[in-house]
């Protein structure tokens, strides 16, 4: 018995020491029951989570990093990015708020969506630290317009979206060198004559011996360096001047820039756009029409039809003369590549452009210098605005943890925001960032002073139905009456009763003589 007894002590020791020694090769600690309850601690600690939803893949590894930078920089939470379809966005964040135990904390959209989301619970306004007040010192107008609802700031601006015009810079500085050469050319010739009136053929005759090319005097020598009209070297920095001087201020400029311009052989045009897309067509009427006021919210600011987006759309539908373009084989995409291939001198773009420019270049596929600049306004009265969207970083109103996922919004698009172009090729809303790229100046230039994405839910559909304007416009419809039309339809939904505009008289103005097509530039190069 106490044999049996023994035996069963023993092989009950054996068993704990196995256990103890199974449990340390596991790399976990033995404690009492009470002990552990009491010290446990979850794999990242005490932190919450917080979850960060998004839709566009391009931001997945910044977003990870910016992610572990901060779960590093403090202890209280730890941020889990969320990639999901932007299909049904709001109402994919919706149910997950109401029925998933992961939600979403915070999470990225475009601007024009506010309304509906704060509407439904899920925007809250945001507490601004202290240490970013007034918001101002950080962000444009545009982007913090962008960013407010009926004056409450319910986002942070992260990054936007915005057109700009391109040129190819080595086609600019090629024609500005020859312009310099031929009036510098016309100069000595004019200076001979000058010196033949005045001094007679012999002692002209003798000072060409002295000097047959003036450059050996002192005058010759100096003018050589500085690129002077008279000397026999163009200077890069008179060249400079030259393309900044023939940059294009209005369309009126493009098109006498077209009558002079000698193309070499692989240009097929001078200016040439996608006419299909309102974000490349809007800037000729984004400065005449208001839909929603400066921040877009407001169903009593809107103003479509007027004499100034007639005449603005008239001159607009005059361009179809000039330029072929076939809005049905028109695409962004192969304009871009067109200008890669050395096919355009000038385009409108959005800031996607530059990366894919930059990576042709390094790639040995696009052999050219280029540039950037505001667009170019209508003529000289009337004056161009470019269309913008603005990504923004929005609290959940469902959200248990509003005041840590405003402070990570903080982190993300304000304190964290210097490296988002380089690993994105998305433009920072938050001002005061440095780029290697010095042709990002032209886009934020422009968003600067652009026309905002509107928020109201009543307008939803407008930059559809204005698609369709531009389109029918293109081709010959009466843009008094497109517009008219236009008007109607988003003030009979924003009223929920029928609208009718009164018609304004806006008396055609004569076209100029001289047009410029493309078989006429290809004349003018012959």
């Amino acid at each position: 018995m106490i044999l049996r007894k023994r035996f069963f002590t023993v092989l009950l020791i054996a068993c704990i020491v196995g256990a103890i020694y199974a449990v340390s090769r596991a790399g976990l600690s033995v404690q009492p029951a009470e002990e552990a309850e009491e010290t446990e601690e979850p794999l990242f600690g005490r932190r919450e989570t917080l979850y960060l939803w998004y839709t566009d893949e391009a931001l997945t590894d910044y977003l990870n990093s910016v992610a572990v930078a901060y779960n590093d920089y403090q202890e209280e939470a730890r941020v889990i990015p969320v990639y999901t379809s932007g299909a049904e966005y709001l109402e994919t964040i919706n149910q997950a708020s109401l029925h998933s135990e992961e939600v979403p904390d915070l999470y990225i959209v475009g601007n024009d969506s506010l309304e509906k989301a704060y509407l439904a619970g899920l925007a809250s306004e945001i507490r601004v630290p202290e240490g970013v007040l007034p918001l101002k010192n950080y962000y444009t107008d545009t982007s913090i317009h962008a960013a407010t609802y009926h004056e409450k700031q319910i986002g942070y601006p992260f990054y936007f979206e915005t057109s700009s015009f391109l040129y190819n810079r080595t086609y600019l500085e090629d024609w500005a060198r020859a312009q310099l050469e031929a009036e510098r050319d016309v100069a000595e010739a004019e200076a001979a004559e000058a010196a033949l009136a005045q001094n007679g053929p012999e002692e002209e005759a003798e000072a060409q011996e002295e000097n047959p090319d003036g450059a050996g005097s002192a005058e010759g020598a100096e003018n050589a360096e500085t690129g002077d009209l008279t000397g026999d070297a163009i200077g890069e920095e008179e060249v400079a001047a030259r393309v900044a001087e023939a940059l294009p201020e209005t369309i009126d400029d493009i098109l006498a820039f077209a009558d002079v311009y000698d193309a070499p052989e692989q240009v097929e045009a001078i200016f040439k756009w996608d006419v299909s897309d309102i974000f490349y067509n809007y800037f000729f009427v984004g400065n005449y029409i208001d839909v929603g006021g400066p921040a877009g919210d407001r169903d009593d600011s809107i103003n479509i039809y007027n004499e100034n987006a007639i005449r603005c759309m008239r001159v607009y539908q005059n361009l179809n003369q000039f330029f072929s373009i076939d809005t049905e084989e028109i695409s962004y995409a192969g304009i871009l590549q067109d200008f890669i291939d050395g096919k355009i001198v000038y385009t409108v773009v959005t800031t996607d452009a530059l990366a894919k420019i930059e990576e042709a270049k390094a790639n040995g596929e696009f052999q050219y210098e280029y540039g950037t600049s505001l667009i170019p306004d209508v003529n000289e009265e009337l004056v161009s605005k470019s269309l913008s969207v603005t990504q923004c970083v929005v609290i959940n109103g469902y959200s248990e943890h509003k005041d840590m996922a405003n402070d990570f919004a903080v982190y993300l698009s304000c304190y964290n925001a210097d490296n988002l172009y380089d690993r994105t090729g998305k433009m920072p809303a938050r001002t005061g960032v440095d780029f290697e790229n010095g042709n990002v100046q032209a886009f934020i230039a422009e968003y600067e002073k652009s026309a905002p994405n509107p928020k109201m839910i009543g307008t939803s559909n407008y930059w559809v139905e204005m698609e369709i304007a531009f389109a029918r416009i293109w081709v010959g419809n009466d843009a008094n009456a497109e517009l008219k039309s236009l008007s109607e339809k988003i003030m009979t939904q924003i009223r929920g009763e029928e609208y009718t505009e009164e018609y304004i008289d806006v008396p055609e103005e004569t076209p100029e003589e001289e047009e410029y097509t493309d078989e006429g530039m290809e004349e003018a190069a012959d």
